[in-house]
């Protein structure tokens, strides 16, 4: 007998069968509503009701890439690897000298806490200096250049640290300048940064300590937000809000407007709720955790807060659930066919919570004048080795792009940098 299971049974009755019985009526009612339909701007988005589909778990085995293996991209380009045997390589940064700059950062236990310099100084396309930038941080994520400083975000605050062009490592001290919440539950650790395109902001974005607020909000303080404050660290302000796990954010060419990629909530089925790739509106609210792509009410959090739910604002390009989509760059060069200028980048770094593998590539969305033209294409594929298994070669995060024009995609579960250029 599953004593356990007993147990549980037992406290079910004794507790009214709330945690329960109670849960799965909601559960019920949830998917026997209708489906919902939403009007994005790339066409329209027709989401089914939650718990139309069990909610799985489903991670994935990393097997790596053999010698001979590597993604693939579109006919017209050819993909080599920029460098490998990193220690998770998260998140690249190119700083105004070109120097790559890449996180090596995991979760805690496992984080390598360090950022590796590349310096490619011949432009042949291969870095021929790698060396240790810094190391002792505390999983380290967004990187940036200004005012000579470099800023580094660690999960628990914002470091600045003395710089000069060309800096080959950094041993200085530094000074934390903003504290971040950390610790707890700390469900998302990574902290993005950017600063404003003149220089007189930085925007750090902080994803949520939960899936939906199921801590209580009073942990999710400061969080689920894009921040704002001054190159000092002064002036903190919420610049927008109820986004679950913002994390890569860029501006599109030729505007001031902010873009963000966002990482959304679990556990409604295999086709809740899509990620979403959104412009940022200053004092916007996105939704998360009341409702998602616009007033789409949680029926986990029904009833609630129904004046924020009622100004939720809709995303603009949905990028699929569950496809953990991180990674954000618009290309700005010129060496990449007239189709991809201007246009965004996004790493998706592959599902946990759908019966079928969904992400595990990197996507680009066409952008003109500043706005989306079109839904998500692939551009970058073959992670996925096995999907019956599931097993993976690797897991896109990061994109960059080089000085070159080439870009650059992190694949930290690959341990691996690749480089895709025109053929």
């Amino acid at each position: 007998m599953n004593y356990s299971h007993l147990t549980i049974t037992c406290l079910c009755v004794v507790l009214g069968l709330y945690g329960c019985n109670n849960k799965k009526e909601e559960q019920q009612e949830a998917a026997s509503s209708g489906t919902d339909v939403v009007e994005t701007a790339v066409g329209t988005l027709t989401l089914p009701p939650p718990y139309a589909t069990e909610s799985v778990s489903n991670n994935p085995d990393v097997v790596g890439w053999s010698e001979a293996q590597k993604p693939t991209a579109p006919a017209g380009f050819v993909v080599t690897k920029y460098a490998d045997n990193l220690k998770h390589p998260r998140w690249s940064y190119v700083a105004p000298n070109g120097d790559v700059l890449v996180v090596e950062s995991d979760d805690k236990k496992k984080s390598a806490n360090q950022i590796t310099l590349f310096r490619d100084q011949n432009n042949d396309g291969t870095p021929d200096m790698r060396q240790v930038f810094m190391e002792g941080l505390s999983q380290p994520f967004g990187m940036l250049v200004l005012n000579d400083y470099f800023y580094v975000a660690n999960t628990d605050g914002l470091m600045r640290y003395p710089y000069k062009k060309g800096q080959t490592r950094i041993d200085a001290k530094g000074e934390k300048i903003l504290e971040l919440p950390a610790g707890g539950y700390n469900h998302h650790w990574t902290r993005n940064i950017i600063a404003s395109p003149d220089g007189s902001k930085i925007y750090v974005s902080v994803g949520s300590a939960s899936n939906v607020g199921e801590y209580g909000m009073d942990e999710e303080k400061r969080r689920a937000n894009i921040l704002q404050i001054n190159p000092d660290g002064s002036g903190e302000q919420i610049y927008a809000s109820g986004l679950r796990n913002p994390v890569g954010m860029d501006w599109a060419p030729g505007t001031n407007v902010l873009w963000t990629a966002v990482n959304e909530r679990d556990e409604l089925g295999d086709n809740l709720v899509p990620d979403y790739l959104t412009s940022v509106k200053e004092g916007g609210f996105y939704g998360w955790p009341y409702s998602y792509f616009g007033q789409n009410v949680d029926p986990r959090r029904k009833g609630e807060r129904p004046e924020l739910v009622e100004k939720a604002i809709v995303p603009e390009v949905p990028l699929g659930s569950h496809t953990a989509s991180l990674g954000l760059t618009f290309y700005d060069k010129e060496s990449f066919p007239a189709q991809y200028r201007n246009g965004a980048f996004i790493g998706q770094h592959g599902s946990w919570n759908s019966s079928n593998p969904v992400g595990y590539k990197v996507v680009f969305v066409p952008f003109s004048n500043g706005k989306p033209t079109g839904p998500a294409q692939d551009f970058l594929t073959g992670f996925v080795s096995n999907p019956q298994e599931p097993e993976v070669y690797g897991r896109p995060v990061g994109v960059a792009v080089l000085p070159d024009g080439s870009l650059l995609i992190n694949d930290d579960a690959g341990n691996t940098l690749w480089r895709v250029s025109p053929q």
